[in-house]
């Protein structure tokens, strides 16, 4: 890459965040790979870190060519490879489809904003390995029975148009509520399997953090991802739908912590966006207004708890900055 052709901002930004992304996911990767005593979920975490090594490489090589510093994201000294296993069974692999789906979102807002072809190519090719890996992490799941499908419904023989506004109704309490439209369902069924796993996780987080602020923190979040399973299997019971997730893992009763707290930190803090982006995406397209006010509720208590979240880690010193425009007036008024 030439520096006639200079990245811009937004591409700098994004290839930032991407590195931090990468670099965290390849050390719970790395620790995953050493207590699983399962080969083919071994093989599935082994190709998957291959492959986001290449592209780690590749960003680094990026930022030298262009003169920029390129961030420290997250390193050996981030994992303790000796530490006891901390879940059980798929959850290695359930996480890792987690984070595809997460980065299946970002690799769309990454390559809109990326003008520069080869960065352009960073992000192509990471969105087919991430296809590849929700599609390979999907089956496995499937085979081993750890995957709750979404609910079965009656197909549909015609096509109809909304005729009344009393089909976005669902506070009045004498009226009766439309049946939920299967575009509901489906954000409804995502919406508790992601909060399940995420329970799981901050679970096991809380169960080997050390700092105090920080085994608040996640027991906080333990509490608040129960509370939005409650409230969504909630809304499928009133409407005469029943709804059973697997666990997907057990927790073990280890408290050796497998990674640093800034490392569990910073986990939590990715999915907190995701779990933002994720319910305002579902919240825009459920089109029955009781439904959407809970949502909406349920995005402001994840937001709250992303900010606690920053910081405590602004506090100890875990985050890192991201890069950002020149200080004018700072630069005037030194001068």
């Amino acid at each position: 890459m030439s520096l006639t052709n200079p990245i811009s901002s937004s591409e700098i930004g994004t290839l930032w965040l991407t590195y931090q992304e990468k670099t965290l996911i390849m050390r719970m990767l790395e620790y995953f790979i050493k207590t699983t005593d399962d080969d083919e979920a071994r093989n599935i975490l082994g190709g998957l870190w291959q492959h986001l090594n290449y592209f780690v490489l590749e960003i680094e090589k990026t930022f030298k060519q262009q003169g920029i510093a390129y961030p420290i994201g997250f390193t050996k000294e981030d994992v303790n490879l000796e530490a006891p296993k901390l879940f059980d069974n798929a959850f290695d692999i359930m996480f890792v489809r987690i984070l595809k789906e997460v980065s299946m979102g970002l690799y769309t807002i990454n390559m809109n904003m990326a003008y520069n072809d080869d960065v352009a190519k960073i992000y192509k090719g990471l969105t087919n390995v991430t296809q590849d890996f929700y599609m390979l992490s999907t089956e496995y799941l499937l085979r081993k029975g750890v995957l709750t499908l979404p609910p079965k419904v009656t197909m549909p023989k015609t096509t109809e148009f909304v005729e009344s506004k009393s089909y976005m109704s669902g506070f009045k309490p004498l009226s009766d509520k439309r049946a939920l439209n299967d575009i509901e369902l489906g954000f409804l069924h995502h919406g508790i399997e992601t909060n399940n796993i995420g329970m799981q996780l901050i679970t096991g987080f809380a169960q080997c953090a050390k700092n105090k602020d920080v085994k608040k923190y996640f027991v906080k979040g333990k509490e608040l991802a129960k509370k939005q399973i409650k409230v969504l299997t909630d809304i499928l019971l009133d409407n005469d739908v029943q709804f059973s997730a697997t666990s997907g893992s057990t927790v073990t009763t280890s408290t050796v912590a497998p990674f640093s707290e800034r490392l569990m930190m910073v986990c939590v803090h990715f999915l907190n966006g995701f779990s933002i982006v994720g319910n305002s995406f579902g919240t825009f397209f459920t089109l029955r207004n009781d439904i959407t006010m809970r949502s909406l509720l349920l995005v402001k208590d994840v937001y709250f708890y992303g900010q606690e979240g920053l910081e405590i880690m602004i506090k100890h010193g875990w985050f890192e900055e991201p890069p950002q425009m020149e200080d004018r007036a700072q630069i005037i008024k030194g001068n």
